[in-house]
């Protein structure tokens, strides 16, 4: 009977276990402390690797048991453990974590509490990245960030604007941020896939720099890709397609009938000018413009477990320019790999490419698509295309018919880009880490132009091809030590690191002339023409130190050291020294301040060096150039005078800061800086008679001083329904302070470095107007001994003075989000205000008839034209042959370059769970979205965000003299992103 009993006992007890064994199926919501759903929580069940994500309504579905404790957890907010038990539905209301204040900031060389930051960093997330279809990452950032403008020199696609943090610091060297993408010093600005990140911080004051000591002058800019997720693997898929419409501004020229009728004021004496014209009207610009077509396509693919997590995306993305005869083709691939081998060890191996190509490319020159006359026809009357120089009935003046030479010239550009990284990092003992980061890069630019025998072009030659071969190999290893402690109130993190980084460049250029047509190979050439290579490399070795100390969540204090050495300078200036010193205030933390109203009050204050280098990679040593000869025999002449004490450019920057959160709704950054640099680097020109093109020298100085403000608003908070605006704005004041060998300026080609001027000053002739007796020109004359200012009707008697700056007087942008359940709308706008554009083009397009030959701008609404005594007109009497030189460079031609842009509005909408989960989709994202819609300005030219041109090969779109170039299109999207 006993055992009868034991053996019950036994059967009830596994029946039990069996039963609470089971798995059932939990479901529930997870919410932050104002009800709203959490978007990617993590709930895991505690000591295993199952785990799911909440999705875009913070709902989630898990299989548990009733013994199984689910951790629940996003970050930025404290992780919560339930009890199943008996429950089947489980939501979770997260608290915030305050000591994390919302985010973890990637820094120089590591990451960072927000709370413990001292320095000015802006760090940007994915989702706020996604709104622009691009693929470049720095035009992402147009309008985002206090202090960053982006200057763009081109709409074509592929191109990159340049961007300036805090104003320009240098003369002569570079004057563009450095970039650093996972922790890797880029030669350049780096070709990254958008959909591949995950953040990006701006760096910009020096606390926030020094650590990258020479290279940090012009601010940092660091992106962080995306890792796999522990716990979870899912494919998603995005894809998006858009037409690109072209973008023509203000700027309309004139068809037939509002040309002859222009002719027509100025009594054009021409034999060829008759009402026969009247019966040509060809539209150039039409026939050269088309709408654009991008294709956008990634897969990407994560996974991750305890030990592993992996990230593989790969991209393609296609783009036809709204010039015809132009399109890119890129492809991208990208690995990223975390394998903790042990507790201690932790391997983390990278790879990325991108190939860009572009293939027979033949564009529209927009250059002649505006100048070519209406009069002038590309095709005869069979349908042929015309070679001008032969075509008796051809007006226009440089006698070029762009399409006959198209029919058979081209050319072609493949560019590969390889990054492949092997870091690791060791725990040598608690607290105490090892990093190491070791990465080889790999460029390879191959280009052909060729030309056919029967163009106009390859006449002379009898044809030729040209082909074009580029390397760069770069190698960096960045080795750090850093040891992190919290003993009672009391955090330390200390951190030292080595770094060497070095760069080699190679290009070659061999054209064939002679060639049959259609062939495309260089040993098919009769005779050898130009020959041309060069090779040039550079070496950095960096040393470097730095601690953050904080006390009781309130106190906080930065320090960091940093010596470079670089191969620009001679042995005695090869190393510069730089620091920083760096203080916060957490005053919400203080017992005293007990305001309900501020969740957030900080102080922050920092000051530090930075280092500049020239933009020549030989700046201190005497050249020679070996490109010439005499009767076959090789030879040398003078080029570059030496300067062996040629110093570091330095930058010593104050910045002081208050950061603040009111009623957890209104967040908002303000800060002021001042920027001091000396010793500043510029090429000085030498005469013709010394044998020197010139040398380098430190030649003085220049300040920039700034104030920037970012406000964020969370307008509304519930369940269903969100609103939120974001603003920013950036104020800088420029200003030159020292000059080389005691001058007070430095003409250089319209703009002028001049003493209490901006360093972007125009130096040129000042426009007066119009003279409403006779309708002439007239421009201002000073007088250097008094001052008295006159006018004159010469424009070679005018005075050449300061006359404005191309430096804005402050940029910013604002944006706005709406969601309600399943549906969201956002739209953001930046703007400029302030600073002169030279619309050089005014020059041939508005010239009051001295360019008979070429097409001529349509008159704004708000401009007019002299007629008669008394007439108060924006413009001169046209004359045939020109007006006194009224179309000569002078500040006619300099226009307000303020203005608003939208840069893009989206209407997004995620299908509701129930319906994804029939179909086996975790989440399906449609959206349709309109980028560079709605531009208000008052600018003439095509598009006033082109700020500068291709051609300015040191300054590429920020020199203010853009001319006729490409315009950023306007934009139409239809995308699809869809996770399983």
């Amino acid at each position: 009977m006993e055992k009868l009993r034991t053996l019950l006992l036994i059967f009830m007890c596994a029946i039990t276990s069996t039963i609470i064994a089971q798995k059932k199926t939990i479901t529930g919501t997870v919410y932050d402390k104002s009800d709203m759903p959490i978007v990617g929580a993590s709930i895991i069940i505690k000591g295993t690797t199952e785990g799911v994500s909440s999705d875009f309504d913070g709902n989630y579905t898990i299989e548990a048991s009733e013994t199984d404790i689910l951790e629940i957890s996003y970050m930025g907010y404290l992780t919560q453990e339930i009890n199943v038990g008996s429950q089947t539905k489980i939501n979770a209301v997260l608290q915030e974590d305050i000591s994390m204040l919302d985010e973890i900031i990637v820094v120089a060389y590591g990451t960072q509490k927000k709370e413990t930051i001292t320095s000015s960093i802006v760090n940007i997330k994915s989702e706020e990245l996604k709104d622009i279809t691009t693929p470049d990452v720095t035009t992402m950032l147009q309008g985002k960030v206090a202090g960053v403008r982006l200057g763009a020199s081109s709409g074509s696609p592929g191109a990159i604007p340049n961007i300036l943090i805090r104003g320009t610091s240098s003369l002569g060297g570079n004057i563009t941020p450095l970039w650093v993408v996972d922790g890797v010093i880029q030669p350049n600005v780096p070709i990254v896939n958008p959909n591949d990140v995950q953040s990006i911080s701006i760096l910009k004051d020096a606390s926030a720099t020094s650590l990258y000591g020479s290279r940090g002058a012009n601010g940092v800019v660091i992106v962080t890709t995306k890792r796999g997720t522990s716990g979870k693997s899912e494919i998603t898929v995005s894809s998006k397609a858009a037409i690109n419409t072209f973008n023509t501004g203000k700027f309309e020229v004139m068809n037939s009938q509002q040309l002859y009728e222009y002719h027509t004021q100025f009594g054009n004496s021409q034999d060829w000018f008759t009402p026969e014209l009247l019966n040509r009207d060809y539209d150039w610009l039409g026939n050269g413009t088309q709408d654009g077509f991008v294709k956008d396509v990634n897969v990407s693919f994560t996974s991750g477990t305890e030990k592993l997590n992996l990230y593989i995306n790969g991209g393609y993305y296609n783009e036809t320019g709204t010039l015809k005869g132009n399109e890119l083709d890129r492809y991208t691939y990208r690995m990223n790999l975390d394998y903790d081998i042990t507790k201690r060890l932790k391997l983390s191996p990278k790879l990325s490419f991108s190939f860009d190509n572009r293939d027979r490319i033949a564009q529209a020159p927009l250059y002649q698509l505006y100048l070519n006359l209406p009069w002038d026809n590309p095709y005869n009357a069979e349908g042929q295309l015309i070679n001008a120089e032969e075509d008796s009935d051809w007006l226009g003046r440089d006698e070029v018919n762009y399409l006959y030479d198209q029919q058979w010239n081209y050319s072609s550009n493949d560019i590969f880009n390889l990054s492949s990284n092997f870091d690791f990092e060791y725990e040598i003992v608690p607290n105490l880490l090892f990093r190491s980061v070791n990465n080889f890069t790999y460029y390879r630019s191959k280009s052909k132009i060729y030309v056919d025998p029967r163009s106009i072009a390859g006449e002379a030659t009898k044809g030729r091809i040209t082909d074009d071969l580029s390397e760069r190999f770069t190698k960096l290893t960045t080795q750090t030590l850093q040891y992190s402690k919290t003993f009672g109130e009391h955090s330390l993190l200390a951190l030292g690191g080595y770094e060497y980084n070095d760069y080699v460049f190679e290009n070659v250029n061999v054209t064939g002339n002679g060639i049959i047509a259609g062939t495309e190979v260089l040993n098919v050439a009769s005779e050898a023409g130009d020959i041309v290579g060069s090779k040039s490399d550079y070496a950095l070795q960096s040393f470097f130190l730095a601690a953050d100390y904080g006390y009781s969540d309130r106190y906080f204090l930065k320090a960091s050291v940093r010596r470079d050495g670089a191969s620009n300078f001679g042995l005695d200036n090869q190393y510069g020294n730089f620091f920083a010193l760096g203080a916060g205030w957490n005053i919400h933390n203080e017992a005293f301040f007990n305001s309900s109203a501020f969740n957030e009050l900080k102080l922050r204050v920092s000051y530090g060096s930075v280092g500049n280098r020239p933009s020549s990679l030989y700046p201190y040593q005497g050249t020679y150039r070996l490109d010439t000869h005499y009767t076959g025999t090789p030879g040398a002449i003078l080029n570059q005078l030496g300067n062996p004490d040629l110093s570091w450019e330095k930058t010593y920057e104050a910045n002081i800061a208050l950061d603040t959160r009111l009623f957890n709704r209104v967040s908002a950054t303000f800060e002021y800086y001042n920027k001091d640099t000396s010793d500043l680097l510029y090429f000085v020109n030498l005469p013709d008679v010394t044998g020197y093109s010139g040398f380098w020298e430190n030649v003085g100085g220049l300040t920039n001083k700034g104030f920037e403000a970012s406000v964020s608003i969370d307008v509304i908070k519930s369940r269903n329904f969100d609103w939120d605006l974001g603003f920013n704005i950036g104020v800088n004041r420029n200003e030159i302070t020292e000059l080389f060998d005691g001058q007070t300026e430095i003409p250089r080609d319209s703009k002028i470095f001049k003493i209490g001027e901006d360093s972007n000053a125009w130096y040129i002739r000042k426009w007066l107007g119009v003279d409403p007796d006779n309708g002439d020109p007239l421009w201002e004359v000073v007088d250097p001994d008094t001052g008295a200012r006159t006018e004159t009707n010469n424009w070679n008697d005018a005075t050449l003075q300061v006359v404005d700056t191309s430096s804005p007087d402050f940029t910013g942008g604002f944006d706005s989000r709406l969601s309600y359940k399943n549906v969201s709308l956002s739209a953001n706008f930046n703007f400029t205000k302030g600073g002169k554009l030279y619309n050089s083009a005014r020059e041939l397009f508005d010239s009051d008839g001295f360019y008979l030959a070429f097409n001529q701008q349509v008159l704004a609404d708000d401009s007019n034209r002299w007629e008669k005594p008394g007439d108060i007109a924006t413009h001169p009497l046209a004359i045939e042959g020109g007006n006194n030189n009224s179309n000569k460079r002078s500040s006619r031609y300099l226009e307000d370059a303020s203005y608003l842009r939208m840069a893009n509005v989206t209407l997004s909408y995620n299908l509701p769970q129930d319906v994804l989960k029939k179909i086996g989709i975790s989440n399906l994202n449609i959206y349709v979205s309109g980028d560079n819609l709605l531009t208000f300005t008052n600018y003439s030219g095509v598009d006033p965000a082109v700020t500068g041109n291709p051609n300015d090969r040191t300054n590429i779109g920020l020199s203010g003299n853009p001319g006729i170039t490409y315009p950023i299109p306007k934009r139409y999207v239809l995308g699809v992103n869809l996770s399983f």
